[in-house]
């Protein structure tokens, strides 16, 4: 009963979540001294031309009334205009680009696909090889092993995400030319193919990323280690694999699901960076050509939608967490 009220009080406050920046992003795009309706008004952009531009998009009602529509499009979809020239827009509708003649939603199908290609693989990789190297230097405590793994973070940390893409297509890509860099493979279309393209971008985001996960397990791991259960568990006669996997890391990790939902916040702009650097068509490049060219809808569209991912994966991460801690639901 305690987890299923935990759940439900966290899926409310995802929604508060949502809306609030749903409105806040609304109101600052829409603040903007700029008028969005002169790139599709056309040459000469006369005022009645202009004021029929804005009636069809609506932007000649009450901030209010644009608002509702909004969060109307969203859940129920959208028409813009009437008669012949009435564009439809499926929920959920997160607005219509004047500069493209699509709906973001659209758009954003179309360009997802990379990103969330980029983000899930590096961030399962870094995960990965993050908490597996932070073991092993644990349990190799003072060895070279645990020399090795331990100035390695030093670089990750470090490095710029600009710097490191580059030089992985450098050496990789230019030198020993072993991995393709610059194009994208659908995964509909050849699944071997599209992981065979990535893993250069995946290893540039997992390297700079795997650092920091590699530090705070193995401190964890330490700390845990030198737990009085730990060591009760290890007279007992328990296997020592046994020991470390469900005594010792279950605890050790809870530190690091917290940094794990942290840094999916950060994910997308670390995925944008990426995008540019192996000329990949992500939602990254979406949205700074949107706002190099004053696309404010699908500016709006693509800060919603990639603030409803970040609130989903931190609402995953939530309820990972009471599992792996049950105390967090029963106080929650």
């Amino acid at each position: 009963m305690a987890t299923a009220t935990y759940v439900v009080q966290r899926v409310l406050q995802a929604l508060l979540v949502l809306l609030v920046i749903a409105a806040l992003s609304f109101l600052v795009f829409h603040l903007l001294p700029t008028d969005i309706t002169q790139a599709s008004c056309g040459k000469p952009c006369t005022p009645e031309r202009q004021a029929a531009v804005r009636h069809f998009y609506g932007y000649d009602q009450p901030l209010i009334t644009q608002f509702w529509q909004f969060l109307r499009g969203i859940v129920l979809g959208r028409t813009y205009g009437s008669g012949p020239a009435a564009v439809h827009c499926g929920a959920p509708c997160f607005g219509y680009s004047f500069r493209l003649h699509e709906s973001v939603t659209v758009l954003i199908g179309q360009y997802f696909p990379v990103t969330a290609s980029i983000a899930i693989g590096a961030a399962i990789l870094w995960l990965l090889l993050g908490v597996s190297t932070g073991v092993v230097a644990a349990l190799k405590r003072g060895t070279w092993v645990d020399r090795l793994a331990t100035a390695s973070t030093v670089v990750g940390v470090s490095a710029p995400a600009y710097l490191v893409g580059l030089v992985g297509i450098y050496v990789f890509g230019f030198k020993l030319n072993v991995l393709p860099v610059g194009t994208y493979v659908p995964l509909t279309e050849d699944p071997i193919g599209w992981a065979w393209h990535l893993i250069l971008p995946w290893c540039v985001l997992a390297f700079l990323s795997a650092a920091v996960y590699t530090r705070i397990t193995r401190s964890q791991m330490l700390e845990v280690l030198d737990e009085g259960y730990v060591r009760t568990a290890r007279a007992k006669g328990i296997r020592e694999r046994r020991v470390v996997s469900r005594h010792a890391l279950r605890n050790a990790l809870l530190p690091v699901v917290t940094l794990f939902g942290l840094d999916l916040g950060f994910l997308f702009s670390d995925t944008a960076t990426t995008e540019k650097i192996f000329s990949m068509q992500g939602l990254g490049s979406l949205l700074i050509d949107a706002v190099g060219q004053l696309d404010l809808p699908v500016v709006l569209g693509v800060t919603l939608f990639s603030a409803f991912l970040i609130v989903l994966a931190n609402l995953f991460v939530d309820l990972a967490y009471s599992r792996l801690d049950p105390r967090v639901s029963r106080n929650g």
